[in-house]
């Protein structure tokens, strides 16, 4: 999955002008993170031709808490440039860490985490694509 000139120019003014020194260009990052939703690898394999992982995965993070990728990917939908279709999610224990109360030792008292789900916080962020409704 890759998005040419061409494509981009359907969804450019869906990014921020970038400000500053920037080295890398919003159609390579937007690659880079379909390269990663693509292979499911960690940002650390991604290839260096798309520049830096830690640069790419910062702009990312930004650019899902903003709201912006959301925008994106509907756009591309839309416009039938670019069809993703989720058909299963999956997260193991190699990309969670366990929280030391999880690992089963025994607790001095207090209550157990599951006891009271809404005051044990939000989880770490995950970013996932919310692809409109078929028509």
């Amino acid at each position: 999955m890759k998005i040419n000139k061409w494509q981009f120019r359907k969804i450019s003014d869906l990014f921020p002008t970038p400000r500053g020194n920037v080295r890398l260009d919003n159609l390579t990052v937007l690659n880079a993170i379909l390269y990663i939703a693509e292979n499911g690898c960690k940002w650390r394999a991604l290839p260096t031709h798309f520049g830096k992982w830690d640069t790419i995965y910062a702009r990312m993070s930004r650019w899902a808490k903003t709201g912006i990728l959301d925008r994106v990917f509907e756009r591309l939908q839309r416009k039938n440039v670019l069809q993703i279709q989720i058909k299963a999610v999956s997260l193991d224990s190699t990309s969670i860490k366990v929280h030391p109360d999880g690992t089963g030792a025994l607790k001095r008292g207090g209550r157990s985490p599951s006891e009271n789900p809404e005051e044990d916080g939000t989880p770490s962020f995950i970013w996932l694509p919310r692809m409109p409704k078929a028509q």
